[in-house]
Parts: structure tokens; C-alpha cells; sequence
């Protein structure tokens, strides 16, 4: 009787446990964080480039600045591609946005061509602006760091409600401000992005279950 219970245990040990500290870990305090938000009032490019059929409301939009040189942005735009755009393909609304000027839309297209050899494209959004709306959108992000010729090394995340969301406790010193994620480093791609991504997605589905929650209880009171 001892040894069939001592191999339950065993068993316990080995595989239960395990599982069971992993759930509690990956339920932690910082996924039931919210994502911090940076800057509250992003120019919706519906606004801006209304031709583009593109809007950040009701969607969770990843935009990157491609610039003049796109050839130089395109390895960057290859690792957004792989480790993140194809994690969230089947994410709903979700988008990634490339901005480039308009003049380069031959360059673009020869990015799009690439990308969409081994992608589904259905996410991807590129669109060109005149380089006077591409400021436009970028000065509404309200990030200290300039475009250099139209082009910016980060990715930004902007939530369905037109916030541009990232962390002001980034690292290890106090207050080091996380508001865009480096294309060309794939460890903050995969840790950063991704995480924040999720953490996002986890915030609007626990608000939808407190909504379901609080109109069933009104129901309830009201029988």
C-alpha cells in the first residue's frame, strides 16, 4: 500500500508540481499588469491618410517608420515579421503599420514582394504619406527621439483607444522610459514586444470579462 502511494507521489513531484508552479508563475503580477500608457493622444491615421483605409481605433496597431532609405530598414522590418507580426496573426484586430513616403513606393513594393513570399500579408498594412504627414503622425507620439530622414528604429504599440503604450519603469534604473522597441534587436523584440503585446491583449480581455460581469450581476439585483 505504501509503495502505490510513494509512486503517486514520485509521479507528483515530477510532473503535477512542476505544471502547477509554472501556472502560478506565468499568472503572475506582471502579466495582470497594465501596460503603461506614454502618450494619450495619437493622431488616429485614419485622420491623417484617409485614403488609406487604416484606423487605430478598435485595433492593436504595431507601426514602425521605414524612412527614405528603405533598403536599410528592411532587415529590421524582416525580424518584426518573424518574431512578432507572426505570433499575432491570429490575434483579432490586430495590425502591424509600415509608414515610408510616398516617393519610395517602389522601394516598398519590393519589401511587400519579399515579406509576402513566406507570409500571410492580411495584417500588414504599408502605407505612404508625404513626409509633412508622416511628422504629423509622429510628432503626436510625444517620444523624445527624432526621425532621422523619415526613419525610426523603433516599433511603437498603439491600443484600440489611440494611446501609444509602452513602460515607464523600463530596466534597471528608476523611471528609464520604454516607448518604442529596437527592430534590430531580436531579444527585445521576443521579451519586450511580444510580452507587452500579451500583456495588452490580457487587459482588454479581463475588462470584457468584468463588463459581462457586472451586467449579469445587474440582472441578477434586478429579478
Amino acid at each position: 500500500m505504501f509503495k502505490k502511494y510513494q509512486k503517486r507521489i514520485v509521479l507528483f513531484l515530477l510532473f503535477v508540481f512542476p505544471l502547477i508552479c509554472f501556472l502560478l508563475l506565468s499568472t503572475g503580477e506582471n502579466n495582470f499588469t497594465k501596460l503603461d500608457v506614454i502618450s494619450s493622444d495619437v493622431k488616429d491615421i485614419a485622420l491623417i491618410s484617409p485614403t488609406s483605409n487604416t484606423t487605430f481605433k478598435d485595433n492593436i496597431s504595431v507601426v514602425c517608420f521605414l524612412g527614405n532609405e528603405i533598403n536599410k530598414s528592411e532587415s529590421g522590418i524582416l525580424n518584426l515579421d518573424e518574431k512578432v507580426y507572426k505570433k499575432f496573426l491570429d490575434y483579432k484586430k490586430f495590425q502591424v503599420i509600415a509608414i515610408y513616403p510616398q516617393q519610395r513606393k517602389p522601394e516598398a513594393d519590393e519589401l511587400i514582394k519579399k515579406i509576402s513570399k513566406f507570409t500571410n500579408m492580411q495584417n500588414w498594412k504599408f502605407i505612404g504619406m508625404s513626409e509633412s504627414q508622416i511628422k504629423e503622425l509622429y510628432t503626436s507620439f510625444k517620444v523624445l527621439k527624432p526621425l532621422v530622414n523619415m526613419y525610426s528604429q523603433k516599433a511603437f504599440i498603439i491600443d484600440k483607444f489611440g494611446k501609444l503604450r509602452g513602460r515607464k519603469n523600463d530596466g534597471k534604473e528608476k523611471d528609464e522610459l520604454l516607448s518604442g522597441y529596437d527592430l534590430n534587436s531580436i531579444s527585445e523584440l521576443n521579451d519586450k514586444l511580444k510580452d507587452d503585446l500579451k500583456v495588452l491583449y490580457y487587459e482588454y480581455y479581463a475588462a470584457f470579462k468584468e463588463r459581462n460581469k457586472n451586467k449579469a450581476d445587474r440582472k441578477e439585483v434586478g429579478k
